[in-house]
């Protein structure tokens, strides 16, 4: 994978990610669906993920945590609004406490993940909304 770009808009409280991957674009999805598949790639490389749950449907829930190098723990959760197979999906997402469960501290994000297929290689768009500049800091 390679990052093209990476865009903060602070105006309209957005982050867009896009990257480019080396694989036609059901390979590309195929990461999304698959929580073992998953965890090599989400997050920094130094905090591994470990999904807990994983229901990558329209409605599903999502529960994570990431480890660090000391061994503490940051835990997450998705919520899926929308799955379009293979070209992209949107979900919430934000911190979760010990028990895993949303925990409201920073607020809510939401994520539009697009893939677009050109001459065998995968375009991912992540557009980030934030709810305050605050957040998107």
């Amino acid at each position: 994978m390679s990052v093209i770009s990476v865009q903060t808009d602070p105006e309209n409280l957005t982050l867009t990610l896009v990257a480019e991957f080396e694989a036609r674009k059901e390979r590309v999805w195929q990461v999304w669906e698959d929580p073992r598949q998953l965890e090599r790639w989400w997050g920094p490389p130094t905090w591994p993920a470990t999904f807990v749950r994983h229901e990558f449907s329209e409605g599903g829930e999502c529960r994570y945590y990431m480890t660090g190098p000391d061994g503490e723990k940051a835990r997450g959760w998705w919520k899926i609004l929308s799955v379009d197979a293979p070209n992209g999906f949107e979900f919430q997402d934000g911190f979760a406490g010990d028990d895993g469960e949303p925990s409201g501290f920073l607020g809510t994000t939401r994520c539009v993940v697009s893939l677009e297929e050109q001459d065998g290689k995968t375009r991912m768009t992540s557009v980030s909304s934030f709810e305050s500049a605050e957040q998107l800091e």
